[in-house]
């Protein structure tokens, strides 16, 4: 059985970790508390993943890093840059495949669907990060000192994501109750389901002896749906009446920023939901036969969320 690390452990990377280790890989989940999925395949370590020394020695032996960590989203900016370097440089140091978990900020504004091979060109200082980041990997792995790859994924769908969707309509949409949303309701987007973007990241990871699989970006096959549809589809598997959606307004927006260090970061991702916001993935579909999740299935999931089925 080949060894896996697995950084992180919020839905993304629980769903990555119990998906290798229902296949009879070793999992080493690596958090700052030593959380992770129960099973008894999955190995859970306390530990300072910032720290390069301390990860590289975790990561000895092991096949593949898939990185599923990210700090609160209000301390990107300072945060982010020595965690992806300490991880950049423990992968490098002991050889092992390196899997990132990344997102479309750093593309910048929509013009159309997003393909993976396009050039970083962003316009928030999240995005920035971001693509910072995918950068230094990039230059890491064309120098030939590591093997990297980034998976891409949209807003994220599930019973248990993080996202203002899950955050802020969801709830709404099962009890048929109100909702505002600091974002366009009519535009469509791409919505990733947690569980496709396990399957994503296994499946680069997967390919350790595919050279055309590394040293580039891949999409997570995503869904595409409204904010104002998707709410009513989750309404309507709740057995719900109708949700009332609203849009912020840029006061209440501010009003929240103030009460809120994370809404504060909201803001400058606005632009995400005010046009099609959509994610190509279908060199990931041919080429490494990830599929999406059937929508239905995925709206049933967030649709029994709140009654924990």
């Amino acid at each position: 059985m080949a060894l896996h690390i697995v950084t992180g452990a919020g839905s993304t990377g629980i769903a990555t970790a119990r998906l290798l280790a229902d296949r009879g890989e070793r999992v080493r989940v690596v958090t700052r508390r030593g959380t992770g999925p129960e099973h008894p395949l999955v190995e859970r370590v306390a530990a300072d993943v910032t720290d390069p020394d301390t990860l590289a020695g975790l990561l000895d032996g092991a096949r593949t890093l898939y990185n599923c960590a990210a700090p609160p989203y209000d301390q990107w900016r300072t945060a982010f840059p020595p965690l992806a370097a300490s991880l950049l440089a423990a992968a490098e140091r002991t050889g092992t495949d390196y899997v990132m978990l990344g997102n479309a900020y750093g593309y910048g504004l929509p013009h159309g669907p997003f393909t993976p091979g396009l050039p970083m060109a962003p316009v928030s200082d999240k995005g920035r990060v971001r693509a910072a980041m995918w950068e230094d990997a990039l230059a890491a792995h064309e120098a030939g000192r590591v093997r990297v790859a980034e998976v891409r994924a949209s807003d994220f769908l599930a019973a248990d994501a993080i996202s203002l969707f899950c955050l802020m309509v969801a709830p709404a949409a099962r009890t048929g109750g109100a909702a505002v949303y600091p974002g366009g309701l009519d535009a469509p987007q791409s919505w990733s389901y947690t569980g496709d973007v396990a399957r994503t990241l296994v499946a680069v990871g997967d390919a350790h002896d595919r050279d055309e699989v590394w040293g580039r970006a891949w999409h997570v096959p995503s869904s595409v749906s409204t904010v104002r549809d998707l709410a009513a589809r989750v309404a309507k598997a709740a057995g719900a009446a109708q949700p009332e959606l609203t849009r912020m307004t840029a006061d209440q927006l501010a009003a929240a920023a103030a009460a809120d260090s994370i809404m504060g970061e909201v803001a400058e991702m606005e632009y995400l939901y005010d046009d099609a916001f959509l994610l190509d993935a279908s060199e990931t579909e041919r080429v490494l036969g990830v599929a999406a999740t059937d929508f239905d299935a995925v709206v049933r999931e967030v649709a029994g969320a709140a009654a924990g089925e």
